[in-house]
């Protein structure tokens, strides 16, 4: 950490985030996260895709350091192609609660996310996937538990994803940690893991503290992270939650709000 530039990690959410709504970074967001990192800062992705829906963006980014991904679930070194640490979801659990929120709120619409460098995610009948991620439909609900997962997609005919994730974390957070990443993106995660652990595992390997941590998100899964960090920048574009608990808000992910803060600190 420079006198230059007051944070030794900037950790940054992907989607709505690092990345435009087309899911490239600016030229000016590449720039300015190139000088925080000149200046000394080391620079996280911190983001809820599991790691095979994150590798194409790092890889394009010719991004090298550290990620965490699948909520927190994985620590995987970019440079390396190699998954460090890994948090599976108890299955047994996660269909106790996948049962008691059926009972609450009616039949869900799934998807899992298998473990590993190349878990697949698998999405059933009626389940919307967001963007032109690869996905591989399933039929049969026994195929979803047939391989360890770091977490489960749940979405409702009629309910927003506000409400589903309330009502799953009302009659089913006993069994699991319910995070809500986005519109129509409510996952169930093992109990107790969030971004925060992940950021935290991942840090400790970098020789990085908390306090000296700069964190930027966009959804209420960024909460845990904010929580964590010494600031918490929430993008114009944000959750109104996560706006709430921001220590301050910058322009959206269009506008290169990651840009706007980190050119300032460089002063």
């Amino acid at each position: 950490m420079s006198a230059a530039f007051p944070y030794g990690l900037v950790a940054t959410d992907l989607d709505g985030t690092l990345l435009r709504d087309d899911h490239s970074v600016s030229p000016r967001t590449r720039d300015a996260l190139a000088a925080a990192t000149a200046a000394g800062a080391a620079h996280i992705v911190v983001t809820g895709r599991a790691v095979p829906w994150t590798r194409p963006i790092l890889d394009d980014l010719g991004y090298t350091g550290l990620a965490v991904c699948g909520q927190g679930a994985q620590v995987y070194d970019a440079g390396a192609h190699r998954l460090l640490t890994s948090v599976t979801l108890d299955r047994q659990l996660a269909g106790v609660a996948l049962a008691k929120i059926e009972a609450e709120v009616g039949p869900l619409y799934l998807a899992a996310s298998r473990d590993g460098l190349d878990g697949e995610v698998l999405v059933g009948p009626g389940y919307e996937v967001h963007g032109a991620l690869p996905a591989i439909p399933f039929t049969d609900a026994a195929d979803v538990w047939a391989a360890p997962l770091n977490k489960l997609y749940i979405q409702h005919p009629e309910l927003t994803s506000d409400e589903l994730a309330e009502a799953a974390t009302r009659t089913a957070g006993g069994f699991v940690t319910v995070t809500m990443a986005g519109e129509g993106i409510v996952e169930l995660l093992p109990l107790g893991l969030s971004k925060a652990t992940g950021l935290s595992l991942a840090a400790r390997r970098l020789g990085a503290k908390a306090a000296g941590t700069i964190a930027f998100g966009d959804m209420p899964n960024d909460l845990p992270m904010f929580a964590w960090a010494g600031h918490g920048v929430a993008m114009a574009n944000a959750h109104p939650d996560l706006r709430a608990v921001a220590d301050e808000v910058t322009a959206s992910n269009e506008e290169d709000g990651i840009a706007v803060v980190l050119e300032r600190l460089l002063g």
